[in-house]
């Protein structure tokens, strides 16, 4: 490959990062307006916003009527943590991982909590584990879309109607960009600066009617921080879920995340915020199609992340060298994109093989992405011709 000329055209926001991600097209400052700033969030307008974003979540995902929807701190691993320490215990256990936040949950159960009887059902990046080996006898801790690995679950229909066990499912690149199935979920968690491009530090909890009984009749053997409680006197903390918070959250994220979610409604709820995410992931499809040197990290287009997009470096030169070299050339050549600005932080994470993880939720323009493929090809030209020259 040799090197060709700067293409004319750059995307208008080069934010492609996998969390936080891009704002939502349109987005200023003035929309943060209304916010509640320096007011309590117990006092009346604080509970009144809280109140709204639990509803408009609902509206937008399409959440069942008799399911529970709280605000809670630390984002979505507060959100899965809480309803690991909470709920897990009852029954056996069956872990799915096939990349770095799954991982982290297999770590949480089987080396924090301690549960003897937990089965890990883990399989490499780009791959999902053998789904058919499942006990849904057993609760079953997944992860629906590997952010790390660009490896989600095609649907629910692994998952029996009839379980007895309860599914914990982290959902935080999944939900506003993917189809969930809440009839075959019992919890589901997510942040909000993911496929909204909310801000940071907020998770959201939702638990079934069943994950409601869990919590009502099984107490763990551990104690539980107050930061976890999610039941008193046997009950559940209903406030949680009528935005009683268990701790002080921002009015500031608070009111970003309602312009989100207003903006989702206005475009047309989950199904255009799905078809945006697919449109996106198409271009980096065809591009990919079309290209000698990159490939899908995930092996099975069915499995395939519209959100968290990952690829690998297949070209021969690039593909030889150890992992450090292909390491440092990652490095060298998303550091020449940021300079051109044209797309900021999408190295691979940095658990998974090197590579490039690029953002294509539901906020991110499909032009954008459109006008970034040509400079991919221009600064991998570039960046392997100075590797050549090196050597």
């Amino acid at each position: 490959m040799t090197t060709t000329a700067a293409p004319a055209t750059k995307p208008a926001n080069p934010h492609f990062s996998s969390g936080p991600c891009a704002k939502r097209p349109g987005w200023s400052v003035e929309v943060l307006k209304g916010a509640a700033l320096g007011r309590s969030h117990r006092a009346k307008i604080g509970k009144t916003k809280l109140q709204e974003a639990i509803d408009l979540t609902r509206d937008v995902l399409r959440v069942p009527a008799d399911y529970r929807i709280g605000i809670v701190p630390a984002s979505d691993t507060g959100a899965v943590e809480m309803a690991l320490w909470s709920l897990l215990g009852a029954r056996p256990v069956d872990l799915l991982a096939w990349e770095s936040f799954g991982s982290g949950w297999v770590t949480d159960v089987v080396k924090q909590l301690k549960l003897p009887n937990a089965r890990e059902f883990k399989a490499g990046y780009g791959l999902l584990p053998d789904l058919a080996q499942v006990n849904f006898d057993h609760d079953v801790v997944f992860t629906w879309n590997g952010t790390t690995s660009g490896v989600r679950v095609p649907n629910a229909d692994f998952i029996p109607a009839d379980r007895e066990g309860l599914t914990i499912c982290d959902a935080t690149s999944a939900a506003f960009a993917q189809e969930l199935d809440f009839a075959k979920l019992d919890v589901v968690t997510f942040s909000w600066q993911k496929v909204l491009g909310g801000e940071a530090a907020h998770g959201m909890l939702i638990l079934s009617p069943r994950a409601v009984e869990r919590l009502e009749s099984y107490k763990p053997a551990w104690p539980l921080p107050k930061i976890f409680r999610l039941t008193s006197g046997g009950k559940l903390i209903e406030g949680i879920f009528k935005g009683e918070t268990i701790n002080t959250p921002s009015m500031l994220a608070v009111e970003d995340y309602l312009d989100a979610l207003k903006w989702a409604q206005s475009i047309g709820g989950l199904p255009a915020l799905v078809a945006r995410a697919d449109a996106n992931t198409k271009v980096l499809a065809d591009w990919v199609a079309r290209t000698d040197h990159v490939d899908f990290l995930a092996k099975d287009p069915a499995t395939r992340s519209n959100t968290s997009v990952c690829l690998t470096f297949v070209d021969p030169a690039i593909a030889a060298l150890d992992d450090a070299g292909q390491q440092a050339f990652v490095k060298a050549f998303t550091a020449a994109l940021e300079k051109e600005g044209v797309a900021y932080d999408i190295a691979s994470y940095r658990d998974a093989p090197p590579g490039l993880r690029i953002w294509c939720g539901a906020t991110v323009e499909t032009s954008d992405l459109e006008a970034l493929t040509p400079w991919l090809d221009h600064v991998f030209a570039k960046t392997k011709a100075g590797l050549a020259l090196a050597a």
